[in-house]
């Protein structure tokens, strides 16, 4: 497709920019602004029936017996981690490749994060290295779809069944998102999703748990809230009491009828938003056929991708540039991209304080050094979806080998 581009990739890099695009632009339309100026309107502004409403229409969505609101994924994780009573110095399994937020819940209890290196292909952790990393401290495992495509779920779930280990899915990037038919928020024991400004479903700030568990469901209403019994957020309605008792140490981790407005809206379009993303995806995917300076994702043919990231992967070998040269040069170009992510060993925090050596992950040192994500999302316009592509090519055509 590219080879239509020809002029572009020989340009030099001083090449006039035609267009200014952004790494990510929230799909927002008439529909989310109606939603929340109805919440603005009706008094509930704060916790109230929208995001009621949204738990359960998410719950369907989904599929699951039991859909939590709270506000940030991290406090989904966080909360996940305390329903199966994880203990100081306790340890809990992550992939090496994450955003700090997947671990940083884990030290929150003075537990340990193990770090196990990711797949070359998919950049999801190797479910073939996991069991070397179980002890008798283990707890659970938080597979972390990145990018959107799911994790080997049934490798990893017969590996947790073998040593009593819950599977706490981070399912971040992962709406909406099959593996071999079930959508992700079926399959583990826990599944935390986020809502997250550049998210496949967006309320600027906010997650979602699933769960099949009744009991962890009703404990994580109750937490969210201030560990204040269960339906305060009726207090002040027709339907409440003023009186309440607290009968747990909880959080201020409760969603709005603001945020819960915006996802009410964009739930009603999330089909039609991955479908975009999808087909953006593999006009990237046919535009870069060919090219041995880079590689496209791929996703393995048992299921679907979210499409919430597209990274694309250089070959040292071909391009003479290096990740923060082609970065730089696309950025010349008009087209922001960013790095997902950088790996949690070579945080200083990680680093310091649970002695990470970077050597001890060889595939996500390679895939640090290489990676650089696309922009990818609904409100792309075919001429900026072209423009990235033709970029992209012309970058090539300037630094390869």
């Amino acid at each position: 497709m590219l080879n239509e581009f020809a002029d572009i990739m020989n340009c030099d890099k001083g090449a006039e920019k035609t267009l200014e695009i952004p790494f990510h632009k929230p799909y927002i339309t008439e529909d989310e602004v109606s939603e929340v100026l109805d919440s603005l309107r009706s008094g509930w502004i704060t916790m109230g029936p929208k995001t009621i409403e949204f738990e359960k229409s998410f719950g369907e969505y989904i599929g699951t017996r039991n859909a939590v609101s709270m506000n940030s994924c991290t406090a989904c994780l966080h909360l996940a981690l305390k329903m199966i009573d994880l203990k100081e110095g306790d340890e809990v399994i992550v992939p090496a490749v994450t955003f700090t937020a997947t671990a940083e819940v884990i030290s929150y209890f003075r537990a340990v994060p193990v770090l196990v290196d990711v797949d070359s292909e998919t950049c999801n952790i190797d479910a073939a290295k996991i069991e070397e990393k179980i002890t008798e401290r283990t707890k659970a495992i938080i597979p972390v779809h990145y990018g959107g495509q799911p994790c080997d779920m049934d490798e990893i779930s017969v590996i947790a069944k073998r040593h009593n280990l819950a599977v706490i899915e981070d399912a971040a990037h992962a709406i909406p998102a099959r593996y071999r038919g079930r959508r992700i928020g079926t399959i583990g024991d826990i599944t935390c999703f986020s809502f997250y400004a550049t998210k496949t479903l967006a309320t600027g700030e906010g997650g979602m748990v699933t769960t099949e568990n009744d009991e962890w469901a009703e404990r994580m209403k109750i937490l969210r809230l201030h560990g204040i019994s269960k339906d305060a957020w009726k207090r002040y309605s027709k339907e409440g009491s003023w009186f309440y008792e607290v009968v747990d140490a909880g959080y201020k981790y409760n969603m709005t009828d603001i945020q819960a407005a915006l996802g009410l809206a964009q739930l009603r379009k999330v089909e039609w938003m991955w479908r975009r993303r999808s087909e953006i995806a593999e006009i990237y995917t046919e535009s870069f056929r060919g090219y041995q300076e880079i590689s496209p994702p791929s996703v393995k043919p048992d299921r679907e991708s979210a499409w919430h990231l597209y990274p694309i992967s250089l070959n040292p070998e071909q391009f003479s540039g290096g990740r923060d040269i082609f970065i730089d040069s696309l950025k010349e170009r008009g087209v922001s991209t960013s790095v997902h992510f950088i790996p949690l060993y070579r945080h200083p925090y990680y680093r310091n304080t649970f002695g990470f050596d970077a050597a001890e992950f060889p595939v996500s040192e390679r895939i640090f050094a290489s990676t650089i994500s696309l922009p990818l999302y609904p409100g792309m316009a075919d001429e900026e979806i072209r423009w990235v592509a033709e970029s992209v090519a012309g970058v090539i055509g300037q630094f390869r080998v």
